[in-house]
């Protein structure tokens, strides 16, 4: 296997141009939450005061989101993106401003709330481009613009965060904030001045109307569920890791375990995408989602930071592949009308479930250490993989029941 794959998707006309602006855009959305917690902390000392204003900001990003998504679905990318950029850098401002001036906490969470509720969705944006790029006979190739947008996403939170911890570790916590800003704005902006490959709004209001149906459909609600799912296992690694760690008296193993499951998740991802896999989408999820339900039983029986590492190898590596069915499946779930819609309420869902999880395994892990939080992250796994498995036997129970209502030939 090579790279050819990515390169020939890439080499279609205007796909470049639009994926690694947002990509651009993407490193800043991936620095701002941890960039408010530098911000805040930084000027109150406390941490508590960081945790809610980041908290604000993300409950305004999951649920305003979806309701921006919807204005893009109706009137376009490219009308709706630029106000929204500039909301978001007016927001920006006024949080510094907040913040600098020792404003209390309650507005300075209002700051974050508004922060969060105008951060654009580039990764759904850029999501619904492939799709409507690759339509008809180039639809084969939307698992592989699926992989590399998981790819650039897993970028982004790897040097993201590196980036505005390395400012805020070195005094300059503000300067985290914003540069996230700026990259946010510049990628969004010139995301925004690609016309060609922007989908075309809808039609008429009435279309969009019916599009949302779609929506409501108990296919891509089964996927909104799988993605709180896999939030909730993505919180409760975050905490357990790291309790593992403090509990093997190794604190500083925590960023190599976490750096082992990204590098592993990236070379999953990429090799995953490389390929045409022939069976269905449902099938292999079904498959990924038990691979990670058996590297979760795993955790319980690791002794050391060293054996955790080669048990985060192999989870990691099950979840690209997750992410990218998620996206294929809700691809061909909804309306065309409200893709953009649905990718956004998937990444919602999975920003609600990890926030949840972060609260619920905290307890865990307080009352049980490290394996209690192990729980709580198998525990989300293995509701995907029984979720998954209930699709194929759905989908084929529909089939076999179609199959016999067929008239028979003489």
């Amino acid at each position: 296997m090579s790279s050819a794959t990515y390169r020939t998707l890439l080499r279609t006309p205007g796909a470049a141009a639009f994926f690694l602006t947002a990509a651009v855009g993407r490193v800043g959305i991936a620095m701002t939450s941890l960039g408010i917690v530098w911000l805040v902390h930084g000027q109150t000392d406390s941490y508590a005061d960081a945790g809610l204003v980041t908290g604000g900001f993300a409950v305004a990003e999951a649920l305003a989101g979806p309701q921006v998504a919807r204005l893009i679905d109706r009137f376009g990318q490219t009308r709706v993106l630029p106000p929204a950029l500039l909301a978001h850098a007016a927001s920006v401002a006024t949080l510094l401003t907040l913040v600098a001036g020792g404003s209390p906490s309650w507005l300075m969470t209002a700051g974050g709330v508004l922060v969060g509720a105008t951060i654009p969705q580039l990764g759904a944006l850029s999501a619904a481009r492939w799709s409507a790029l690759l339509r008809g006979d180039r639809s084969a190739g939307l698992p592989t613009a699926f992989a590399l947008e998981s790819l650039s996403n897993a970028l982004g939170y790897l040097v993201g965060p590196a980036l505005v911890s390395t400012l805020g570790a070195g005094g300059h916590p503000a300067l985290g904030t914003v540069l996230a800003a700026v990259l946010v704005v510049v990628g969004g902006l010139a995301f925004a001045t690609q016309h060609r490959t922007a989908p075309p709004p809808a039609s008429a209001f009435a279309e969009l109307t019916r599009a949302r149906g779609s929506l409501l459909r108990p296919g891509f609600a089964v996927l909104v569920v799988h993605n709180l799912a896999i939030g909730v296992y993505f919180g409760a690694m975050q905490v357990s890791v790291t309790a593992f760690a403090v509990e093997h008296g190794a604190p500083a193993a925590a960023a190599p375990l976490f750096a082992v499951s990204s590098c592993s998740g990236l070379l999953a991802g990429w090799l995953y995408g490389l390929r045409r896999w022939r069976a269905e989408p449902r099938v292999q999820l079904a498959a990924a989602t038990t691979v990670l339900v058996l590297g979760s039983l795993l955790l319980f029986v690791a002794g050391s930071p060293l054996r955790l590492g080669f048990v985060i190898v192999l989870t990691g590596a099950a979840v690209p592949p997750i992410l990218v069915l998620f996206s294929v499946l809700a691809e061909s779930a909804v309306h065309r009308a409200v893709l953009t819609q649905a990718f956004t309420w998937l990444n919602s869902a999975g920003a609600a479930g990890a926030a949840g999880a972060a609260a619920v395994s905290g307890w865990a892990v307080d009352a049980s250490g490290a394996p209690g939080g192990f729980a709580a992250a198998s525990t989300a796994a293995a509701a995907m993989a029984v979720l998954a498995a209930a699709g194929i036997r759905a989908r084929y129970g529909r089939k076999r029941k179609l199959s016999r209502q067929e008239p028979t030939r003489p």
